[in-house]
């Protein structure tokens, strides 16, 4: 499956289980790991399990087989790893502590002075 149809496979599955701030990041520039980062976040552990398995679950119905599932019996972060995709989906708490889209924002490139100014 193309990256951009998982994305909107997780997107959707995210969304069937009423995520709230689901965030798309297109890493393709900044690693060769994955293509798209997918951040929602869950009201409570319960509903971030529950999220992650939706999505896996869309997945495997796609046909798509998980590289890896992580989180998913505490439920403060689950991951769910989809090769081109990764869905990450936190607790509030969690996400506003590791604040992924911080980490992984690509930089504006640098303004470059005309001869003319």
């Amino acid at each position: 499956m193309q990256a951009d149809k998982l994305k909107l496979l997780v997107i959707d599955a995210l969304e069937d289980i009423k995520a709230e701030d689901i965030q798309v990041l297109d890493v393709t520039a900044m690693t060769d790991v994955t293509d798209f980062m997918i951040i929602a976040t869950g009201k409570s552990t319960r509903q971030v399990k529950a999220l992650a398995n939706e999505v896996t679950m869309q997945a495997k119905a796609a046909g798509i087989q998980p590289l890896g599932v992580e989180g998913e019996d505490v439920g403060e972060w689950a991951l769910v790893d989809l090769g081109d995709v990764i869905a990450h989906v936190m607790t509030p708490q969690m996400r506003t502590t590791y604040n992924l889209e911080k980490l992984w924002q690509v930089p504006e490139p640098d303004k470059q002075v005309s001869a003319e100014d």
